[in-house]
């Protein structure tokens, strides 16, 4: 699964990139550490034209009767595209809330001997290699919390098995859009938008190992170095 990811990408990369024709531009600061639950942006399209929303990390199906923080119990933040059209949790948002995630990469950890219990992993970044904004495939519901009289907006990136590339660190990655393919997945029929749920290209991507530290969410968010290359 993909729990980790960076958001470093500016209010002009977005607008100009996604045509995000009279939008109000939005701010918020750079992120080296996204962790699920919270808020991460959205490209959506209403009423014929794309729109910019921040929302959470980790779908909550508008159906849902427990608390918010039950649903963060089921890790949410990632739908597989195996289930994402019969899974409950998944299936609604699938049919009429698909939408764009803008990354600017995202993190996976290889494990070296996943049945030692003390291992620590080591964690790769996965970045586009033309240096675009990665888009991910996403999913999104809005769900009313009776108890506490709110309305939350939320989200969760599809993800699907990997190319050669990435089964060298993990055996799961996001479904990678590209631009050519952003109206299929957030206009098309749900079977057209399925076509597109499948391994990005083998040259798409590129990574590299980093520190160790991103391995906690309590890491400083600001924290650029979480991104530079260390030793394997």
């Amino acid at each position: 699964m993909c729990g980790r990811f960076t958001d470093l990408y500016t209010w002009d990369d977005i607008h100009a990139y996604y045509s995000l024709i009279g939008e109000t531009p939005t701010n918020w600061g750079p992120s080296y550490n996204v962790c699920p639950t919270d808020d991460v942006g959205v490209i959506l399209k209403r009423d014929g034209k794309r729109t910019f929303e921040r929302m959470r990390w980790g779908l909550v199906p508008r159906w849902w009767s427990k608390s918010l923080k039950e649903s963060a119990k089921l890790a949410s933040f990632n739908a597989r595209a195996e289930t994402v059209r019969t899974k409950p949790f998944f299936r609604d948002a699938f049919k009429a809330g698909r939408c764009l995630m803008p990354v600017s990469g995202y993190y996976e950890w290889r494990w070296t001997n996943p049945d030692d219990k003390k291992e620590k992993p080591q964690p790769w970044y996965f970045t586009r290699r033309d240096g675009r904004v990665m888009t991910i495939a996403a999913l999104c519901e809005t769900w009313h919390d009776r108890a506490e009289t709110q309305t939350i907006r939320s989200c969760s990136m599809v993800i699907t098995e990997p190319n050669k590339f990435v089964a060298e660190v993990h055996d799961r990655m996001p479904v990678v859009l590209e631009k050519h393919q952003f109206n299929q997945w957030t206009n098309g029929t749900p079977d057209e938008a399925a076509q597109l749920m499948k391994p990005a290209g083998e040259d798409v991507l590129r990574k590299w190992p980093v520190s160790k530290h991103i391995n906690s969410s309590r890491t400083p968010k600001d924290d650029s170095t979480l991104i530079e290359e260390v030793p394997a």
